[in-house]
């Protein structure tokens, strides 16, 4: 049984898969090949230009300062790694799935089921915070309207809230049916819907909203950064770390959050045009833009007032109030609203299409592969989608989901970074125009690195292996200890095999931003996937396309 666990399809074997289930006539034909490279960046910067541009980088700038502008770099640097690992994959194996259908040719089944398991609690639980962040801010929206035209448009707030959340005075407001007080945050689950709708009627559509909605929140940013230029005081940049680097680590997972989004473009590879040359420059392109947005924002922000005010759920808007431009925060009130509902919908895009390919390896039922005949789009899990996220929608707290969908994202970065190095080489002179991950030796890189790492954490490395403070203090070096074990394997096996320097510094990177999510969100992200190998063992298991080669003697 060990052996057919790890086994794999091959990349012709995968090709011809998705090329016989896009023709079959029972799923209803192929995919709409329409996105091109210009549909691929806009449906990028849609997916990482959302919540975390317009609420969590108010607590990332709190605790690190003018600093955070740091960890943003940081951060894409780490993307970047990923991202080019994703476009050498995307150019190789050019169907959805993601990094579910790179593990597969990788890893094998059990590592493909893992991470696509890993990818369903990612975009599903990033969704319901989106969604959860949407009806804020169209609950300000709504004020702000009633407020310009003296009218009370605010709905209810028994129809805004959540049953972990409410105040005495929600509970006091709320109808009750049988004794149970009513409350729920309707403007989230209304949103899901519509937003679903939009992504099973055709990807076409899909792409012209995207389009839209980038275009108007860019020209905002933009509004707002060269406007909040002219009130930002450079006294407010200094101390620029008021809490040391670790105070600018603290703000990894709202960060992370922020950019999870670009590796949704993966999933519409065969509704592209040309896949193996548009989806890499589709990734790249996002993340470039998207990294000197957040970057300008950052320093804008933080130039405005100071750090220490920006502990609050609506930060442009509010530095904006604080300078007397309230009609700019106003302007910036829409645009949130426009930015999550894009988020929302290139997320909305992605989940069904990896339900699509774990079903075509009949990991899911057959259902999940179902292709509409009208609309060309995977409609059975498009409309499961919708129901998974519009439903936790209605009664979630925020809090809860941020850090979780970071953990999942950066465990895929990781599969994917290291998928990359069990990779054939790749013919240099094959004719081809596709895109091609430059090899860079890492025999000396990386372990230069890893020691410069060494150095500007030599402090703080003593109190990282020490098991002082009981089991509740170091509980939260565990993920670390990992961490070490891993630099030490790749440092040795870089410099004996010289293996390429980008996806080990993905890899690497990614599971250190991995250390500095807390400790409760492991042991949670760790039942999801016990949950996840209960159903694959259970189920997918036997179901698996792959399962009809494996002779009964290796069962």
């Amino acid at each position: 049984m060990s052996k057919s666990l790890f086994r794999k399809k091959s990349i012709t074997t995968i090709l011809k898969d998705a090329q016989d289930g896009l023709s079959d006539d029972a799923h209803g034909g192929g995919l709409h090949k329409v996105l091109k490279v210009k549909d691929l960046t806009a449906m990028g910067i849609a997916a990482v230009i959302g919540a975390g541009i317009f609420s969590t980088i108010g607590e990332a700038s709190f605790h690190g300062g003018p600093g955070v502008s740091l960890l943003f770099v940081i951060t894409a640097i780490t993307c970047g790694f990923s991202a080019l690992c994703y476009a050498e994959f995307a150019s190789r194996v050019p169907v959805s799935g993601s990094a579910y259908t790179y593990s597969y040719v990788t890893f094998g089944e059990l590592a493909a089921w893992v991470i696509g398991w890993a990818l369903i609690l990612e975009y599903a639980i990033g969704n319901i915070a989106v969604a959860i962040s949407w009806s804020g801010y169209f609950n300000n929206l709504l004020a702000g309207v009633g407020k310009a035209f003296g009218m009370n448009l605010s709905l209810p707030v028994w129809l805004t809230s959540n049953y972990d959340s409410a105040t005495p005075e929600i509970y006091a407001a709320a109808p009750h049916i049988g004794g149970l007080p009513v409350i729920l945050n309707l403007p989230a689950f209304i949103i899901v819907i519509l937003v679903t709708y939009l992504a099973y009627v055709g990807i076409r559509e899909s792409k012209k909203s995207a389009n839209f909605m980038v275009g108007l929140k860019i020209a905002v940013i933009l509004f707002v950064i060269i406007v909040g230029s002219f009130y930002v005081h450079p006294d407010n940049w200094s101390p620029f770390m008021p809490n040391g680097f670790s105070g600018v680590l603290k703000g990894v997972s709202a960060v992370f959050f922020a950019y999870i989004g670009f590796d949704a473009i993966s999933t519409t590879a065969e509704e592209c045009a040309d896949p193996q040359r548009d989806l890499p420059k589709g990734m790249i392109y996002s993340l470039i833009i998207c990294t000197i947005l957040y970057i300008l924002i950052a320093f804008v922000l933080t130039g405005m007032v100071s750090y220490s005010q920006l502990k609050v759920e609506d930060p442009l808007a509010f530095v904006f109030n604080a300078v007397n431009l309230h009609k700019i925060s106003f302007l910036i009130s829409v645009s949130a609203v426009v930015a999550t509902t894009s988020v929302l919908l290139v997320f909305q895009i992605g989940q069904p299409r990896i339900w699509m390919s774990m079903s075509r390896d009949g990991l899911l039922p057959k259902k999940f592969s179902k292709i509409h005949p009208k609309f060309k789009t995977p409609s059975f899990a498009t409309i499961i989608t919708g129901v998974i996220v519009g439903v936790p929608a209605l009664f979630l707290n925020l809090t809860v989901v941020t850090d979780l969908t970071s953990i999942g994202t950066l465990f895929a970065f990781i599969l994917v970074c290291g998928g990359v190095l069990l990779l054939p080489p790749q013919e240099k002179n094959d004719g081809s125009k596709r895109f091609r991950l430059p090899y860079i030796n890492g025999q000396y890189i990386i372990p230069a690195i890893v020691l410069i790492f060494i150095f500007i954490f030599r402090k703080e490395l003593p109190g990282r292996f020490s098991f002082e403070g009981g089991w509740d203090v170091w509980k939260h070096n565990i993920p670390f200890f990992f961490f070490a074990i891993a630099a030490v394997i790749f440092v040795v096996l870089s410099f004996v095999k010289k293996l390429s320097a980008i996806p080990v510094l993905g890899l690497l990177s990614c599971f250190y931003l991995m250390t500095e999510i807390g400790f409760r969100n492991w042991v949670v992200f760790t039942i999801w996937l016990i949950i996840g190998l209960t159903i694959y063992f259970g189920y997918s298991y036997r179901k698996s396309k792959l399962n009809q080669d494996i002779p009964k003697h290796t069962f």
